[in-house]
């Protein structure tokens, strides 16, 4: 009997890129352009500077980029390590709503285009390895009923590797054999814990996940070309992923709508340098500033209500560094009425040490949002801004632009890149955006240059 391992692993090798809807191609390459722009942007930082001298130092030269202006080249494990944390670096990497605990844009994308540079495949090959990884990628992620961060692991780190796998295999031209091996291969290179958010030190680990994802799909898929063997019950099986790393988790998504519905037009673009969760309340800030005009030195207190998680895990109230106060509500909120958050260099470490900013984070309640009042999009937002002249505000923030059902266009996307990529100097961050929308054309993309350099 055929196994849902096994049923994924054939349906993303057989996979073909006249399958896939136009409307689904445009969005895969909106992805590509997005997580690109954040590894840009990401390579800068201190911590992506570690990691890009470990890849560096241990890989020696190679095919694959590190994207970012400098133009390094190295072996695909290498790459995919390294451009999966300059992906999530800063947190302005793609995810997926409904929420389903994935990021792929940075356990994909390093793989898809890496391996694509490394076989030097075509434009429409990337864009079919991308779908293949997060077709699969998204049922996995699915399948664990949302558990799995209740425990304590931090859902892209242990989900990211099989859709980085199905991509990397895919341009490899795997067999669905092979296809399944790397799923049972990926099942055994799961990591990632949450314990960075409840003790408040070591938050570098967090943006370490996703590269790790992403390197664990190229090895996954690199080992089973050669013969190495999974299991091809590693998802459902007894001791597989779904019942070590999950609980109560619904088998039946693993392949439901599998080649009938596409993941990809669920992909959701950020445009504040946060956790998700922090995107309806800053928008929600950012609305009631320009409809009352006050400024942060008006406000007094605010209340916060929004999702579970919002309380359980991103009440953070004494951020002590940069990536703690991305994953704080409390300090996000703050930030935004201060300074521009569209503006990723607002946060900062002058930005958590500002007294002001700090005097507001302490101020900052949060509750769930009563369940008769939840919104369609389980991360709206509910905010009540009381300022010190006792004047009291409330503001519903439903949405915010960058989810499906309020996209980001091509000029918004391209407000984005630019920002980004901003140490490519506009004239290359253009040429590089142009080609990039029209991936699909490019029969070469070892040839395509992403760095700047030309």
């Amino acid at each position: 009997m055929t196994t849902k391992t096994e049923t994924l692993a054939t349906f993303a090798s057989e996979l073909k890129f006249e399958d896939i809807p136009s409307e689904i191609v445009e969005r895969t390459k909106d992805c590509i352009i997005d997580t690109i722009a954040a590894c840009t942007f990401g390579s800068e930082l201190p911590w992506s500077q570690m990691m890009i001298k470990h890849a560096l130092t241990t890989s020696g030269s190679g095919n694959v980029s590190i994207f970012g202006p400098e133009g390094y080249k190295v072996q695909p494990a290498m790459a995919a390590l390294a451009n999966g944390l300059l992906s999530h670096s800063f947190e302005l990497d793609s995810l997926r709503m409904p929420s389903a605990g994935m990021h792929a844009g940075a356990s994909i994308v390093p793989c898809a285009f890496g391996m694509g540079q490394e076989m030097a495949a075509s434009g429409k090959d990337v864009i079919t390895a991308f779908t293949a990884g997060i077709e699969v990628l998204t049922r996995i992620a699915q399948s664990s009923n949302h558990s799995s961060e209740d425990i304590g692991f931090h859902n892209p780190g242990i989900n990211g590797g099989f859709g980085g796998g199905m991509a990397a295999g895919y341009l490899m031209g795997h067999s669905p054999e092979q296809m399944t091996n790397t799923l049972g291969i990926a099942g055994s290179l799961c990591s990632g814990l949450l314990e960075f958010a409840m003790s408040g030190t070591g938050g570098m680990v967090k943006r370490l996940h996703l590269g790790r994802a992403a390197e664990s799909g190229i090895l996954a898929a690199t080992l089973a070309r050669e013969g190495f063997t999974g299991p091809n019950t590693v998802l459902e099986g007894k001791f597989g992923w779904m019942n070590v790393f999950c609980r109560g988790a619904l088998e039946e998504k693993l392949t439901e709508e599998l080649g009938r519905r596409w993941d990809a037009e669920r992909i959701v673009f950020k445009r504040f340098s946060c956790h998700i969760t922090s995107h309806t309340p800053v928008q929600g800030i950012l609305d009631m500033q320009a409809e009352y005009g006050f400024s942060g030195d008006d406000v007094a207190k605010i209340l916060l209500e929004g999702d579970k998680k919002c309380g359980t895990h991103h009440d953070i109230p004494e951020p002590a560094d940069v990536m703690l106060g991305q994953y704080s509500n409390n300090f996000c909120i703050a930030l935004a009425l201060f300074k521009d958050p569209r503006d990723p260099r607002n946060f900062s470490q002058e930005s958590i040490e500002d007294p002001k900013i700090r005097e507001v984070c302490r101020n900052v309640e949060i509750r769930e949002l009563p369940e008769a009042d939840k919104f369609e999009y389980a991360l709206g937002s509910r905010l009540t801004v009381t300022l010190k002249d006792g004047r009291t505000l409330k503001h519903d923030a439903p949405s915010f632009k960058g989810l499906p059902i309020d996209p980001l266009d091509r000029a918004s996307l391209w407000e984005k890149f630019s920002r980004l990529c901003y140490r490519l100097g506009e004239k290359e961050a253009k040429r590089l955006f142009d080609q990039l929308c029209n991936l699909d054309d490019i029969k070469d993309i070892s040839k395509l240059d992403v760095t700047g350099k030309v």
